[in-house]
């Protein structure tokens, strides 16, 4: 897969490691993470990292890597968005809200877990 979106809300809320005291800055650990390039599980290479945040983590920047996008309204809409305009490329989203994924599958996207780019406990 070329494309790597991750559904930034979701996979910061996957872990009660008391991320709502500080939601852009959770984001931003993130971002970090994903910008290290480090194996991501059960997807293949990937060309492009796109993380779509929401509300208080809007303001997060994007860094060399990773592509920070801000999502307008509903990360989820703007989740939908972005695999329909990757179905040519192919993509992975990145998420464990099920509705979401039944929605990007739509559009050709496979989806893995908050785990395959979390790190080890």
């Amino acid at each position: 897969m070329s494309v790597l979106i991750v559904d930034a809300a979701n996979v910061v809320g996957s872990v009660p490691d008391g991320w709502w005291r500080d939601r852009r800055g959770a984001a931003e650990r993130l971002r970090d993470r994903l910008a290290e390039r480090a194996p991501v599980e059960g997807v293949g290479a990937v060309e492009e990292i796109v993380l779509v945040v929401e509300g208080a983590a809007r303001g997060v920047e994007s860094v060399p890597g990773v592509r920070v996008d801000p999502a307008p309204g509903s990360g989820d809409d703007r989740i939908v968005e972005l695999a329909a305009s990757f179905a040519e490329r192919g993509c992975v989203v990145v998420t464990a809200d099920r509705e979401l994924r039944e929605r990007v599958r739509a559009y050709g996207a496979e989806c893995v877990g908050p785990r395959a780019v979390r790190p080890a406990d």
